[in-house]
């Protein structure tokens, strides 16, 4: 039977493999039967069997979980996870990292940089991230220039949602813009952050997400220019944090990684600490 794909006429094991392939490749988006009926050329009974079969290896192996949808506009939508174990391994592999290499900087702060700069590290931080916000129906991701642009756009893409990058001084090509002044924690002094007025509707529900937190300056001020667009942050993620004194206070914030400076007496200067943050003591309290 002629398909998509020419002449090709798949066998099932072969359109498991495939309609696997298509699901994956879309993260929570919702996929219509049709395509599969239409790409494959089997009956919409077929399809649903195969989904259901891929729908509990998914579920066996903890990798994600597959929702379908029914009526005439139905499908399915993919929103991929990671095993039990793959997260354990992910957090023995980054507090071994942060073990490694020079990472206390002058100021005392923490270089993680080359831990984003990591595809495995980035993609499977950002899984984690999109996986616990699915239920938020978040609209957009937003971070602030430039170190956590990465890991925004790549939860942005895992939620399917734009991502959107408020800048410390806009460009012209970005047309009018709306800006606050906030107060940096780090430096204690007053700084500006803009947003283009296209980049974002109002009454949005966003994300928040940055590389690394200390005294909460930045995100406070983000969090300032989101009431300017009149949206809200339904959550602030960060990939690790350092509780300083004088942290400002940040409401629904998550940290996947807590650091610490502890001054080891033996070898006479300080010592980078690292444990899990609360992001993963709520998971345990969710589960």
């Amino acid at each position: 039977m002629a398909n998509d794909h020419g002449t090709f006429k798949y066998k099932r094991n072969q359109r498991l493999i495939a309609m696997t392939q298509v699901l994956m490749q879309a993260p929570n988006q919702l996929i219509n039967f049709a395509r599969f009926t239409q790409e494959f050329g089997c009956a919409k009974a077929s399809v649903s069997e195969d989904i259901e079969m891929i729908k509990e290896v998914m579920l066996a192996r903890q990798t994600g979980v597959v929702e379908t949808f029914t009526g005439k506009s139905g499908g399915v939508i993919f929103r991929p996870a990671l095993s039990e174990k793959a997260v354990q391994d992910l957090q023995t592999l980054i507090q071994d990292k942060m073990l490694e290499g020079k990472r206390i900087l002058p100021g005392n702060y923490i270089y993680v940089n080359d831990l984003l700069q990591d595809p495995y590290i980035l993609k499977s931080i950002a899984q984690l991230i999109a996986f616990k916000y699915y239920s938020k129906k978040i609209d957009a991701v937003v971070t602030i220039e430039a170190k956590g642009i990465g890991l925004a756009a790549m939860v942005a893409s895992f939620l399917n949602v734009p991502y959107v990058v408020a800048r410390r001084e806009s460009s012209k090509i970005e047309g009018s813009t709306i800006s606050i002044n906030y107060i940096s924690g780090s430096h204690q002094v007053v700084q500006k952050m803009e947003l283009s007025k296209q980049s974002l509707q109002a009454h949005s529900k966003v994300l928040m997400v940055d590389d690394f937190l200390r005294n909460g300056g930045t995100m406070a001020g983000l969090l300032s220019l989101m009431e300017e667009f009149n949206s809200k942050a339904v959550g602030i993620c960060v990939f690790a944090e350092n509780k300083a004194q004088g942290r400002v206070a940040l409401p629904n914030y998550q940290a996947l990684f807590e650091t610490s400076l502890a001054y080891n007496n033996e070898v006479g200067h300080y010592q980078l600490e690292t444990q899990l943050g609360n992001f993963f003591q709520s998971a345990k309290a969710d589960g």
